[in-house]
């Protein structure tokens, strides 16, 4: 957990109002439909740094490749972790390829005294079984997905949550939660 002088560690997550962060085959066009990074500015505004799992990158990737008319998410410094880094590097991106808890701590001092923002369903659940969460956002989006990616994975264990937060913006609701230890 971060002390008061430095950002807090943030899992941010979107999510459709059935519990998916992703559709079938990892889908995430459907966000593009509701929100943009200029739906809750002050988060983009916090946020100095994103950690992001590998699979979660993929998709991002792909998304950006597909739809270059949308504009990329600038959350400061990208540090990937993975356990193979890519062949062909992306000059955008740090790959990281240590343990978690150097990677949340690599990634928090590039965020400077701006929050981290962790991102993927596997890093956050592992970050979380840690205690390396200090929040917890999550976009509802009005929609019913009916399949694709659970917003906790499998196995994460009970963690409980403090509300500290509700705001609207348009169709999305952003609920806000400190994780409590």
């Amino acid at each position: 957990m971060t002390d008061a002088s430095t950002g807090k560690v943030v899992v941010n997550r979107v999510m459709s109002l059935d519990g998916f962060i992703a559709g079938p085959g990892h889908t995430m066009d459907w966000v593009f439909e509701h929100m943009t990074s200029a739906t809750f500015p002050e988060v983009m505004a916090a946020t100095g740094a994103m950690l992001i799992g590998r699979g979660t990158y993929e998709v991002g990737k792909r998304m950006s490749d597909e739809n270059p008319e949308n504009p990329d998410y600038d959350g400061g410094a990208r540090f990937v972790l993975t356990h193979r880094p890519p062949d062909e590097p992306d000059p955008g991106v740090t790959f990281l390829t240590c343990g978690i808890e150097e990677a949340v701590a690599t990634a928090r001092d590039a965020a400077g005294d701006k929050n981290l923002e962790v991102l993927g369903a596997d890093l956050a659940g592992q970050c979380l079984q840690r205690g390396l969460v200090d929040e917890i956002l999550v976009y509802v989006l009005p929609l019913l997905l009916g399949d694709g990616v659970r917003f906790a994975p499998p196995g994460l264990g009970r963690v409980d949550l403090e509300p500290v937060g509700t705001v609207r913006s348009g169709g999305v609701t952003m609920l806000r939660f400190r994780v409590r230890t």
